[in-house]
């Protein structure tokens, strides 16, 4: 699960890495990694996808065969890119870990993703707090063979660098908090997990889902912008889309008038719910360490 405090996807330390290009990217050198690192992925990745046979998005699951993220091993950057870069335009650049507001977004808003290359040690198995890339390939690439929700990131790019100019940051990154990263969407077979923090996370793919803790409420850009978010732990409240499309569409238009809007409105803490809220699943409000 990537974990980060609100507004900001910057690298704790903010100065650029001697090793790194002008807009933070490195080589991935795919050849550099060890048999026990490919043998770390492929146990992470058949855990993972035995839990979300009937948990994950169709389309995540898609995009899982259709770009051949396998158990092998780690993947390759250069045959990911020549598969993503035919059905949607994306590329996957590679990245030292974290990387300044300005930089991410650059890279979104020019259909680029940010992936580090590392993969977590064997006593990170089941939770790390820094994205690897386990969590940023698994759980954030195949959803980029979709085209509108690939369009969606590449809006959320370009409106991320406004909301820098604007100061607005904070409330846009919980955008990318409850979508991206911890995002539910309603399908005809019932709720299904897109957010890359679940997918990725073995106990928050059944938590998110299954538990009678968190509440799950309809999708709200307002809503969701004035909502704070919890990074230590799994959430409070998940927000459900009915379809990428809803989610683009929402989220195509000037937020200016959405950020003049909170200047007046108090926000709200992660769990949450008001009478206006549609309510899929009103939690029990006891959310507890896991």
């Amino acid at each position: 699960m990537q974990t980060q405090p609100e507004g900001g996807f910057t690298a704790p330390n903010p100065h650029r890495p001697a090793e790194t290009a002008a807009d933070f990217t490195i080589t991935q050198a795919w050849d550099a990694y060890t048999p026990e690192e490919h043998d770390r992925w492929r146990r992470l990745f058949e855990r993972q996808a035995e839990i979300l046979k009937d948990r994950a998005a169709p389309e995540f699951l898609a995009g899982l065969d259709a770009l051949a993220i396998a158990a092998d091993g780690i993947p390759d950057f250069r045959r990911l890119n020549d598969e993503l870069s035919r059905r949607t335009g994306w590329q996957i650049v590679a990245v030292p870990g974290l990387v300044p507001e300005a930089i991410f977004f650059d890279h979104l808003a020019h259909k680029r993703f940010p992936s580090t290359c590392f993969i977590r040690r064997e006593d990170q198995f089941d939770y790390i707090q820094e994205p690897d890339v386990f969590h940023d390939v698994f759980g954030h690439v195949p959803l980029l063979s979709n085209p509108v929700f690939a369009d969606y990131m590449q809006a959320y790019g370009e409106g991320g660098l406004k909301a820098l100019r604007l100061g607005t940051l904070d409330q846009l990154a919980r955008l990318y908090w409850y979508t991206v990263e911890f995002g539910l969407i309603q399908t005809p077979q019932g709720l299904r997990i897109y957010g890359a923090g679940i997918v990725s996370s073995e106990g928050e793919s059944r938590f998110s889902l299954e538990s009678a803790e968190p509440n799950r409420l309809g999708f709200d850009v307002r809503r969701l912008l004035r909502t704070r978010y919890r990074i230590d732990d799994f959430q409070e409240t998940y927000f459900v889309i009915d379809s990428y499309r809803q989610l683009f569409d929402a989220t195509l238009p000037d937020f200016t008038p959405h950020y003049e809007a909170l200047k007046t409105l108090p926000e709200l803490e992660p769990g949450t719910v008001l009478a206006s809220d549609r309510v899929f699943t009103r939690g029990t409000g006891r959310v507890k360490r896991h």
